[in-house]
């Protein structure tokens, strides 16, 4: 008896369904990445200025070398689940352990080049002469970890791949649970200062990516996948994260030339960017939840040869972001007095913020849809036309954020400014979409 074909209807709540079981965790896990930093900022300030501010510079560097190689997670992912869509679980495995090798000689690489040169890069990021020891020891000690913090990024993408998104929820919140109880004892109970808070949040990583490559090694003997490195494996993965790097690395040098120009707009301005970044920084995890489903759930379906499932997840999936952003632009424009409120007491950085944070929240559907195709265009492995648009992206936003002083615009002609940048990029991956180019079935692209 042949089954009946599903309903529009039924189509519609299975997306739903796959969406929240995997966006919801994967939300959880993002969020518990900044509250490390938010932890160790907490413990270790109450030992003083100098180290906090040391902390800071030091956070600063280790944040942007692991938001540099997410790449790492994402590629991952999306190799992982065509393989998955495929059938191939053992392949799947094998593609992961791939990225999982490639994490530690990176990390390898990170360590051999910032062991030596932690004071450069604590002077080059402006460190006062009293905060610079401090974040030249939090850095020496941390970079350490960095070969833990690469593999959790690998091995998170292997379990995303395969469509799990429970796994890493519970490793970050234990890691997270972790990493301040050893910042309290080694900072207070052993007396080792900042030197302390280091080494907790190093055996917080090391801890996570044990617990990691315990699951894939598991998986990968219960399916027959070898574990050894194969060379051509690994330099599959690397090639496939060069893309991907090359957006990141547009994306942050978006970010950086929006706060240098927030910074010659005046103290008021910069300290209200600074504010406005970090809700920026926040809502974007939210909508990066459906993204990571997006990729999970696109890369399967290409792998399972099914391009009009594809299609159809993508279209669903671009409903969830443009509801989801609407939802927060609602939230951003009622509760901007709170938030602001929470953050300072100055007026005049009030008065500054204020209508920047409405230009925000009129963004944000259009950043729901940006973030969605991003993510369906990531699991289908496109990552070179991801590298063009955002090189674009790019090379259209630097003269118009550079009109603004020149003109004597101020915070909210910025924040125009970052709202056009995600206009470009929502065009350039709506084109992509439309075009159904994008769309390669198979085990591998």
């Amino acid at each position: 008896m042949t089954q009946a074909p599903a309903t529009p209807k039924a189509t519609r709540r299975q997306h739903d369904r796959e969406i929240v079981a995997l966006a919801v965790p994967a939300f959880g896990a993002l969020v518990a990445e900044p509250l490390f930093v938010m932890a160790d900022s907490a413990i270790v300030g109450h030992l003083g200025t100098a180290q906090l501010a040391g902390l800071g510079v030091a956070s600063a560097l280790l944040t942007t070398a692991v938001s540099v190689f997410v790449f790492l997670a994402y590629a991952t992912t999306a190799a992982v689940a065509r393989r998955v869509g495929a059938g191939d679980l053992p392949a799947a495995i094998r593609q992961g352990m791939d990225g999982i090798w490639l994490a530690l000689l990176i990390g390898a690489a990170v360590i051999a080049v910032a062991l030596p040169t932690a004071p450069s890069l604590v002077a080059l990021f402006g460190a006062s002469d009293t905060a610079a020891p401090y974040a030249t020891t939090y850095l020496r000690i941390s970079v350490l970890g960095i070969p833990a913090m690469l593999v959790v990024l690998a091995a998170t993408g292997v379990l995303r791949g395969l469509q799990n998104t429970r796994t890493p929820l519970y490793v970050a919140g234990a890691g997270f649970i972790a990493n301040g109880l050893l910042n309290v004892l080694l900072v207070y109970g052993a007396g080792l200062g900042i030197a302390g808070s280091a080494w907790g949040t190093v055996i917080a990583q090391c801890g996570m990516a044990a617990v990691y490559l315990v699951v894939v090694v598991r998986g990968a003997r219960r399916h027959g996948a070898s574990l050894r490195p194969d060379l051509a494996g690994i330099r599959n993965s690397a090639q496939a994260g060069v893309p991907l790097l090359i957006r990141t690395l547009s994306l942050r040098a978006v970010l950086m030339i929006a706060t240098a120009i927030a910074a010659r707009l005046g103290d008021a301005d910069i300290a209200a960017h600074q504010i406005i970044l970090s809700l920026w920084s926040l809502l974007a995890f939210a909508l990066d939840a459906i993204a990571i489903a997006g990729q999970a759930i696109i890369g399967r379906y290409l792998g399972a040869d099914d391009p009009a499932g594809a299609r159809a997840a993508c279209r669903r999936m671009v409903q969830w972001g443009t509801a989801v952003g609407v939802v927060l632009g609602l939230l951003v424009v009622a509760t901007r007095p709170a938030f602001l409120a929470m953050f300072t007491g100055d007026q005049i950085v009030k008065d500054a913020a204020l209508p920047a944070l409405v230009i925000v929240a009129l963004a944000q559907p259009v950043c729901g849809i940006v973030y969605v195709l991003d993510g369906v265009l990531m699991g289908a492995g496109d990552g070179p036309y991801l590298a063009w648009a955002m090189l674009l992206t790019l090379t259209a936003f630097t003269p118009v954020a550079l009109l603004v002083p020149a003109f004597g615009g101020g915070l909210t002609a910025l924040w125009a400014a970052m709202t056009l940048m995600m206009t470009v990029r929502l065009v350039t991956l709506w084109l992509r979409t439309r075009s159904g180019r994008w769309i390669v079935t198979g085990a591998t692209r």
